[in-house]
């Protein structure tokens, strides 16, 4: 049941060896045509050209704009830590100081 089961081993024939001392003799392959793909062929019209532009120029926009907004995230968190920080900084010196 578990045992391993192998497929039959190979029975083509083998290709036939020349003798080395009979010369080579070449014929050229014959030239067959490109294969026809069976895909149909997209094609472009104004109106898709113009819908495919118009949706690329509205997926940069929105990308452009949620990564300036992130940006704008990092930048006002960066701010207002900074603020903390002074502020934080001059009541304890002022604690200090003894004021």
């Amino acid at each position: 049941m578990f045992t391993p089961k192998y497929p039959p081993t190979d029975t083509a024939p083998t290709a036939p060896t020349t003798s080395p001392t009979a010369p080579a003799t070449t014929t050229p392959a014959p030239v067959t045509p490109a294969p026809v793909s069976n895909r149909p062929v997209v094609q472009l019209t104004p109106g898709s050209t113009i819908a495919l532009v118009g949706g690329g120029t509205a997926v940069v926009l929105i990308v452009g704009t949620v990564l300036v907004s992130l940006l704008l995230a990092v930048a006002i968190t960066g701010v207002s830590v900074a603020v903390t920080a002074v502020v934080l900084r001059s009541l304890l010196n002022d604690s200090r100081n003894g004021r």
